[in-house]
């Protein structure tokens, strides 16, 4: 009689080695197109805004503002989401990826994105008329025109519900008076997505530049999202035909679904600004000497990195978590909440303690962080502040309603 055989055992596949750039392997997440896609908004940020980015958030402008809508149009960035009508339909993970890179350049490219394509595109392609798509949305995916997106005014943010904007049937003609206020490309734009309050409820209007009545003087004088262009819209007594409304949408359910698609954007793009600022720091905590050596090889220095990696690439998880749920139709506006309350939170915080191992070299704009840092205290704020964010979270949990 024989004897039995040994089994073999398993083999077991080596993990590949610990990368400081991507100490989870998220990448392992991505398809290859993903990868692709940012690779090539990488390549084309690291070109034509790193450069140039601290010196226009010197300035305070974006004096190129319209030749990198172009480029952004051509690489397929804008409204990169959403279908046909010249736009490229891509996943939700690629347009959260596109917005992670565009954000690690700067706080103020990657808003441009947003609003041109979650914002003004979205709410034209999600509510507007076949004319009106077929007038705007294609030459906005180009980048030949800019949107912009009012619903933000001078005494009503947080509460868009008590806007004074209003629109008001002449003959078959809209008339729109009001203001609205932190308009993000207002001055540039070619078309503005208004929403104002009517006597059916709110209703959004397309408001071409140049319509007699209506102008957008910049606003100036700002200490966050320097190199973005910020305006406030003015509207004294615009007529507009009928055919100027979105047809498919009244209340705030419409601009309410365009934010919520634009938070998502800023989900991923916070972890870009926390992603810069996090390198700047672990490369100077590699070269930077003190006592005699590295300050990297100190503990209290090491504990600031791996705490903050820790929360750059959990914020980066969750950011690809709500991207498939997105990409499922599974997404729900609590869950944004979810992540634009924790991700930006958490942004903020990366920078302010890279700015600690920088030193007195951190306030400089030789190095990224303290300009990315400046522009988050922006984004916390708008499209949501924490305050209300926390109150979404809240009533999900409960079931009961804090805001009143």
């Amino acid at each position: 009689m024989s004897a039995p055989s040994t089994p073999s055992a398993p083999s077991v596949a080596k993990p590949p080695p610990f990368d400081p750039g991507d100490p989870l392997g998220l990448d392992d997440l991505l398809e290859p197109e993903d990868l692709a896609i940012r690779d090539t908004v990488r390549t084309w940020a690291a070109d034509r805004v790193l450069p140039h980015i601290a010196e226009w958030y010197e300035r305070g402008e974006l004096p190129v503002i319209r030749e990198l809508t172009r480029e952004l149009g051509g690489l397929g960035a804008l409204g990169m989401s959403l279908t046909g009508y010249g736009c490229a339909g891509a996943t939700a993970v690629q347009y959260g990826l596109t917005c992670l890179e565009l954000e690690a350049a700067d706080s103020g490219i990657r808003s441009l994105v947003s609003v041109q394509g979650s914002l003004a595109m979205y709410a034209i392609h999600r509510f507007g008329s076949e004319e009106q798509k077929r007038r705007w949305l294609p030459g906005m995916a180009a980048g030949e025109i800019i949107g912009c997106f009012g619903l933000t005014e001078p005494d009503h943010g947080s509460d868009p519900a008590g806007m004074r904007t209003h629109a008001k049937r002449d003959g078959t003609d809209w008339v729109l008076n009001g203001r609205k206020m932190w308009i993000t490309n207002g001055s540039v734009a070619g078309v503005a997505v208004v929403w104002a309050r009517t006597d059916e409820g709110i209703r959004g209007f397309l408001v071409p530049a140049g319509s007699p009545g209506f102008s957008a003087p910049e606003i100036t004088h700002k200490w966050s999202l320097r190199a973005s262009v910020t305006s406030e819209l003015v509207l004294d007594d615009v007529r507009l035909p009928a055919d100027a409304v979105l047809p498919e949408v009244t209340g705030l359910r419409g601009p309410l679904s365009c934010l919520s698609h634009a938070r998502y954007g800023i989900v991923w793009g916070s972890m870009g600004a926390a992603r810069a600022s996090f390198e700047a720091a672990l490369q100077y905590a590699r070269t930077r000497e003190q006592f005699g050596r590295p300050i990297g090889g100190f503990q209290l220095t090491q504990a600031k990195l791996a705490d903050m990696a820790l929360e750059l690439h959990k914020g980066i998880l969750l950011a690809h978590h709500l991207g498939r749920r997105m990409d499922a139709g599974r997404l729900r506006a609590e869950q944004v909440s979810f992540g634009k309350l924790n991700n930006v939170r958490e942004a903020i915080e990366i920078c302010r303690t890279s700015r600690t191992i920088l030193g007195a070299n951190g306030i400089s704009l030789e190095y990224p962080v303290m300009r990315h840092a400046t522009n988050l205290e922006s984004v916390l704020t708008y499209e949501g502040t924490v305050e209300m964010h926390q109150l979404v979270l809240g009533k999900a949990l409960t079931g009961l309603d804090a805001f009143r």
